[in-house]
């Protein structure tokens, strides 16, 4: 029987970002779950142009992680790989996600993260490698949905893939003051 992957996306008004997202991800995932929080941008349109992408529309809640959660809720598959709209899988990382998921005991995996900030990715001052829970095995892992940089909660032992996901927040600094100012 083969594994499965779901792939667990919120939105608000990420049209900027969501191609490179979903393309990096759309060879892997068995199916794409998006929970768009009313985006009045291009956001939407960007989605139904992908086959495998499942949307869910609803309020933008005031914390994002339950907006994260009700998306990972949504998925079938029996892994889930979450990711934020302006996030990349990295080819590397992709193929290690596929290789590992096939046979693991482990309910879940930290991600090491490549911010890139104007121009370049960061490697120095405590930026990388930016380690957060975004893989698990459906039904393992949840959003404790109580603050915007908590990470995942997961049943059972967890470990470490080797390879990056690529964060494409701040492509330039107004965009990084006005995140920090929020």
């Amino acid at each position: 029987m083969k594994t499965t992957l779901s792939v667990a996306i919120a939105t608000y008004n990420d049209g900027q970002f969501i191609n490179k997202c979903l393309d990096s991800v759309s060879g892997i995932a068995d199916e794409i779950v998006v929970y768009n929080a009313k985006s009045s941008d291009d956001t939407v349109a960007k989605l139904k142009k992908y086959s495998k992408v499942k949307i869910i529309t609803g309020p933008n809640h005031p914390i994002f992680h339950i907006n994260k959660q009700i998306a990972i809720d949504a998925c079938k598959s029996d892994w889930i790989l979450q990711l934020d709209a302006d996030e990349v899988a990295s080819p590397e990382l992709k193929n290690e996600i596929l290789k590992t998921i096939v046979n693991t005991e482990f309910n879940g995996f930290w991600i090491k993260r490549k911010n890139y900030f104007l121009g370049k990715f960061l490697s120095k001052g405590g930026v990388y490698p930016d380690p957060t829970i975004r893989l698990y095995r459906r039904g393992f892992g949840k959003l404790p949905c109580k603050d915007v940089h908590e990470q995942a909660e997961v049943k059972g032992p967890v470990s470490t893939l080797t390879h990056d996901l690529l964060h494409f927040a701040d492509k330039s600094f107004s965009r990084y003051l006005l995140r920090n100012d929020r």
